[in-house]
Order: structure tokens, then sequence, then C-alpha cells
């Protein structure tokens, strides 16, 4: 069964974010697959940029970890970087997303088409607006719990 749905649970409530099976469905089913395996559970964004993105998905908090399943081929597409879509990060190689990814706070442009878009937030993402910032932050902001459905 394909998961529509990933809600991530934050101190203040649910961050609800609609899946893009029709864009990367790769990409849209790992990240349903290590929510529904915990793997997200815990983890905190790292990385918050006020203005461009926050960014997780990391088992050890540093920006430098990953899942021990293997890396995703690239999935891009023409759909643009706006506030709340939901992207994977990756390395300088294109085919390396695994399971760290972004949820952009304004227009970034400049990524599209060399990141995969695998999500949009419907809901909460004043949520996502109040995470703490920094690279990293002090006291980050933590995903309690990740389930796709």
């Amino acid at each position: 069964m394909t998961a529509d749905t990933l809600t991530l649970t934050l101190d203040g409530g649910d961050v609800t974010i609609k899946l893009r099976n029709d864009l990367a469905p790769g990409h849209a089913a790992r990240i349903a697959e290590l929510a529904n395996e915990g793997f997200y559970d815990g983890t905190v964004f790292h990385r918050v940029i006020p203005g461009f993105m926050a960014q997780g998905g990391d088992p050890t908090g540093t920006g430098s970890g990953g899942s021990k399943k293997p890396d995703l081929p690239a999935e891009f597409s023409r759909e643009p970087h706006v506030r709340g879509v939901a992207s994977m990060a990756r390395t300088s190689n294109p085919n390396s997303a695994n399971s760290q990814f972004f949820i952009c706070f304004g227009d970034s442009p400049f990524l599209d088409g060399q990141y995969t878009v695998w999500g949009e937030v419907t809901s909460g993402m004043e949520l996502i607006d109040a995470l703490p910032v920094g690279e990293p932050p002090r006291s980050p902001g933590k995903i309690l719990r990740a389930q796709a459905e």
C-alpha cells in the first residue's frame, strides 16, 4: 500500500506532509518506510537557516548520517522549491539521497531540478517556522514521532 501522508509530531503539535508519489515514488516510499520503522523518532532538525530551510532526518544529528538502506537514484522534477516543499538532502552526488530531508521556508529556485521533491506541508508549517535556528541549533527541535499512512 502506498502512503499518502506523513505526520511529524513535534513538541508543539503535528506537521502534516502530503507525499508526492506522483513526482518521486521511490523517495516518498523511502520516507514512509523509514517513518513507519521508527527511524525518524527522536531525530532532530540539525540545520535550520531562517528564510531558507530546516533539515533533519539524520540519526546522528550531525548532518553526516543516514539509514542503512542504499542511497536512492535521483527523481528530479520541475516542481519548484517554494514555501512548505519537502525535498531530499544529498551530497554533491545527485544519487546520494538516503534519509535526510529539508522543508523550505521560502522560495529557493536555485534548488529546482537538482533536489528530489517528495512532499509538501499541508498543515503545521508554523511549527517548522518555530524551530530553533542554527547549524546546529543549540537546542534543536526534535521529531518526537513520524508516521506515514
